[in-house]
């Protein structure tokens, strides 16, 4: 009886022992690149749709990038056999803050202040989700991981940074209000997406809450403003909604979805620092423009910012994988 107590005991002591020392966790190659590719895709698509907002207003691409990313993920999903439903239905209806609410506000916002400002705000995000991710999932948030972000962020500075950059406090105010609205989602996303066997259904089902959201307030805009422009459209600039809307809704959502499976909210939304990174590049080479050396010196910051936060243990926080092996399009 003795001998069976002390091992008791010593269960007890391990098991205390086993919480009170979390495990600690570093990024897999797979989910560097699948966080490296959502940064990238959204960069990109970032350049592209510049090419439509010189030819329609901001809450008619919306719209019309939301309903293309929704046509290619169904086709993709019906080819796979995949069937269209089947998301819980918060993680769906998180589509109505992000892309919906968030990207609604953004896009009104914007029409206050400069494009510098806004991607300045931006960069507040990943800031943001660390301090949420922290309070709200119990995540190991370190000194040294708020100050390798914060460092991040200075070099994001540096590469959006434009010396003519103003703005109005309107502007300002809706503008951080989405940004509000991102970071929740990435908080609230990081807890449930793993009840969800498919990546693919939890992007088709929260775009097509964002859609619905975006057509009502593109009518909406429309009937206040006077009626939707749309006469004197081009096919390169319906092409440019089409092409920014497969890679900032339909790709980069699905690829960041399928990391946030297993990443904890804090340390994926550090990828976040590298959208202007690549935005930046993405101009240089498909619209001739050239960064300065203050802009050089911010991209060479983030990327040795995020190449130490990689290499950064994570304590306190529990990996879920949630993805089934039968399913060729989850993470």
């Amino acid at each position: 009886m003795t001998q069976y107590r002390f091992l008791q005991i010593l269960n007890d002591v391990n098991i205390v022992a086993d919480v009170a020392t979390p495990p600690t966790w570093h990024f897999s190659r797979r989910d560097l690149l699948l966080l490296a590719l959502a940064a990238a895709c959204w960069g990109l698509g970032t350049v592209v749709s510049k090419r439509a907002l010189g030819e329609m207003p901001p809450l008619v691409l919306f719209p019309i990038q939301l309903a293309s990313s929704l046509v290619v993920l169904a086709l993709l999903m019906r080819r796979a056999g995949l069937p269209l439903l089947g998301s819980p239905r918060l993680l769906g209806r998180l589509g109505l803050l992000n892309p919906g609410v968030a990207y609604a506000l953004g896009l009104v916002g914007l029409t206050f202040i400069s494009a510098s400002l806004y991607v300045l705000l931006w960069a507040l995000e990943p800031l943001l989700i660390l301090l949420l991710a922290g309070i709200f999932l119990d995540e190991g948030i370190t000194r040294r991981l708020v100050l390798l972000s914060a460092i991040a962020a200075a070099g994001m500075g540096l590469v959006v940074y434009d010396g003519s950059t103003s703005g109005q406090w309107p502007g300002v105010v809706l503008v951080l209000a989405g940004v509000a609205c991102c970071a929740a989602y990435t908080v609230i996303a990081r807890r449930w997406v793993s009840t969800s066997d498919s990546t693919a259904q939890v992007v088709l089902s929260q775009q097509v809450y964002a859609l619905g959201l975006a057509v009502v307030v593109a009518l909406a805009a429309g009937l206040v403003g006077g009626g939707l422009r749309w006469s004197g459209v081009s096919t390169a600039a319906l092409v440019s909604a089409v092409g920014s809307g497969l890679l900032y809704y339909a790709a980069a959502y699905w690829f960041y979805l399928s990391a946030l499976r297993r990443v904890p909210a804090s340390l994926a939304a550090t990828s976040f620092y590298l959208i202007p990174v690549f935005g930046v590049g993405a101009s240089f080479g498909l619209l001739g423009e050239r960064l300065d050396v203050g802009q050089w010196v911010g991209v060479g910051i983030v990327i040795v910012a995020i190449s130490s936060i990689i290499r950064l243990p994570t304590r306190g926080t529990t990996v879920t994988r949630g993805a089934t092996a039968g399913d060729p399009l989850a993470g």
